[in-house]
């Protein structure tokens, strides 16, 4: 025997009858299957001259009829195959391919069948798909080209290789040879898998490892009929991964055209190398240079702005620049410290300065020494203190509670108010002499609906801190969104801003920020409109509005129109209590 295309028949037909033999009608397609391929041909004259005649033929017709009845059974195996694959979703192709070659090897007794795609430069063979009997071994992997240049040369042409022996092999494929030698076939039969037009994308191979066999002709058609059904699938998962393929890049291109609405993320950068201090607008670009300006001096700052301007990274800035960054700044806020203990929290106290001063206390002067102190909110202290704090200013002296003893510090002092202290001294409701000594070297912190264009870049580094902290990954804000951002009027300022994008970074799940406007209704719950829940809303945001802050010029109370006890009071009846505590 020797190796021969489809088609062929060298010395007879291929269903191995003798020339001659193989027009009765009965015998010749019940070869087709026939298992046993030294078994002798029988045809109708071996039947009717038998020595024997009539047990042969009731033996004859025995195996003629079981070799129908597998015919029959392949015939359906393959109408089953085929309908398998109509209308098969293109995810279970794969799974099917493999089913499918498991069948068909299993019916004929087959050892392997195994089903190759081409790579894209046509120089290696891809094993996709493959079906091994128990005790064989898988094919896996690539197959070079020139471990089989023969055979892959004739699949390219789209020829089908069948060869029941390697002594069928040409000359020219002694390279095939010795690789099918080393790792089998002994027997093959080898269809192209083609698309349209003809062109080839990949083989499908059917094997005997360790033994010879016989590929009869109407056998070697119909196992040509499942490699088109297997290419047909394959084509049509190929199809429609292009499709995907296609979607998917026009899905990009429309989020591409849709950024086109809306603010991507941008690096905040840091103006001037300010820590923290974010911004590219006029307004605020003015108050850093001033900032620039007398960093460096010893001389006293009053930063005047709106509860929530950022006049503490203002102060952090000046002292950064200054000489005396090398020590802590020493933060004091004049409005959170009780009346009672303010004097002695600031100048320190003597042991037994006064009842439950059980030991001796320095003061936050004292331990800005050398450094910066920030009083924030300083026209909230009482006039006593104002004397001692001028005293300071004046003379860079200060006495503890209950000691006469003059302490000498060297402090940079930064102060800060939201309040109009030239007013407040006109009224008499501040030292006029210690708002002069304060006032040496004004710098006015812009609010927040002056610099507007510096909105996006605030949101976008409010992004970036609460990312790290909840763990979220947000690539862009609705432009509808950032638009209302920009329009608001912050009466809370940047304060206010970093309140609202901690919300939106906790309610919203995608990639993209979700914000809901300060007093806009809830996208999620609708709002109560209770007397009760819309007082405890109230009183929140004017609390938030102020850190808290309840008595005195601008605290929560005169905001509210309501006496700080009253306001305690309905605090408490809502539940209302300072975060932290």
């Amino acid at each position: 025997m020797r190796a021969s295309m489809q088609g062929e028949s060298p010395g007879g037909d291929r269903s191995g009858l003798p020339v001659g033999e193989t027009d009765d009608p009965v015998v010749s397609p019940a070869l087709l299957l026939r298992r046993d391929a030294n078994a002798a041909p029988v045809g109708v004259n071996a039947v009717t001259h038998s020595l024997d005649g009539g047990r042969t033929e009731a033996s004859e017709r025995t195996r003629l009829v079981a070799e129908l009845e597998d015919r029959l059974r392949f015939e359906t195996l393959l109408s089953d195959l085929s309908a398998r694959f109509i209308n098969l979703p293109v995810d279970d192709v794969d799974k099917e391919i493999e089913a499918a070659l498991g069948r068909i090897a299993e019916f004929l007794h087959l050892d392997r069948s195994t089903l190759f795609q081409l790579s894209e430069d046509e120089s290696t063979l891809v094993v996709t798909h493959c079906w091994a009997a128990p005790g064989f071994v898988s094919a896996n992997g690539l197959i070079p080209r020139d471990l089989v240049p023969w055979g892959l040369a004739k699949a390219l042409k789209g020829e089908t290789i069948v060869f029941s022996s390697l002594e069928e092999l040409p000359e020219e494929a002694a390279r095939d040879k010795a690789t099918f030698r080393q790792i089998g076939p002994k027997a093959n039969v080898t269809f192209p898998l083609t698309a349209g037009g003809g062109s080839v994308f990949g083989a499908l191979a059917f094997g005997k490892i360790t033994e010879e066999r016989v590929w009869p002709e109407d056998l070697v058609q119909r196992l040509q009929l499942v490699a088109q059904i297997l290419a047909n699938a394959l084509l049509r998962k190929r199809s429609e991964q292009k499709l995907r393929q296609a979607l998917a890049e026009i899905k990009q291109l429309k989020e591409r055209l849709h950024q086109e609405n809306v603010y991507l993320r941008q690096e905040a950068s840091l103006l001037h190398g300010h820590d923290n201090v974010i911004g590219q607008s006029p307004a605020i670009q003015k108050a850093l240079a001033q900032v620039e300006q007398v960093a460096p001096t010893d001389a006293t700052v009053l930063l005047l702005g709106e509860t929530g301007v950022g006049k503490e990274l203002m102060a952090a800035a000046l002292h950064n620049l200054s000489q005396r960054r090398e020590r802590t700044m020493v933060k004091v806020n004049c409005a959170a410290l009780p009346a009672a203990l303010v004097e002695s929290e600031l100048f320190g106290r003597e042991r037994g300065a006064y009842t439950g001063a059980l030991s001796k206390q320095i003061g936050r002067f004292e331990l800005a020494h050398h450094s910066t102190i920030f009083l924030d909110e300083v026209g909230d202290l009482p006039p006593e203190v104002q004397v001692k704090l001028l005293r300071v200013l004046q003379e860079g002296q200060l006495e503890h509670l209950g000691s006469p003893r003059p302490i000498q510090v060297d402090v940079r002092v930064v102060a800060a108010t939201n309040r109009d202290l030239a007013r407040l001294a006109r009224e008499g409701r501040f030292r006029e002499d210690l708002f002069y000594r304060l006032n040496v070297f004004p710098i006015t912190v812009p609010p927040l609906r002056e610099r507007r264009q510096d909105i996006p870049l605030l949101v976008w580094a409010f992004v970036e801190e609460f990312s790290k902290a909840l763990g979220k990954n947000i690539r862009a804000i609705a432009k509808e969104g950032m638009e209302a951002l920009e329009a608001y009027g912050w009466p809370g300022n940047v304060r206010e801003l970093r309140n609202v994008i901690e919300r939106a970074m906790i309610t919203s799940t995608g990639p993209t920020l979700r914000v809901a406007m300060p007093g806009a209704a809830d996208s999620t719950a609708a709002r109560s409109m209770a007397m009760e829940d819309v007082e405890r809303d109230h009183i929140l945001h004017t609390l938030e509005l102020t850190r808290w802050r309840i008595r005195g010029a601008d605290g929560a109370a005169e905001m509210l129109c309501l006496k700080p006890t009253t306001l305690e009071a309905r605090m408490a009846k809502h539940g209302i209590q300072r975060p932290g505590k």
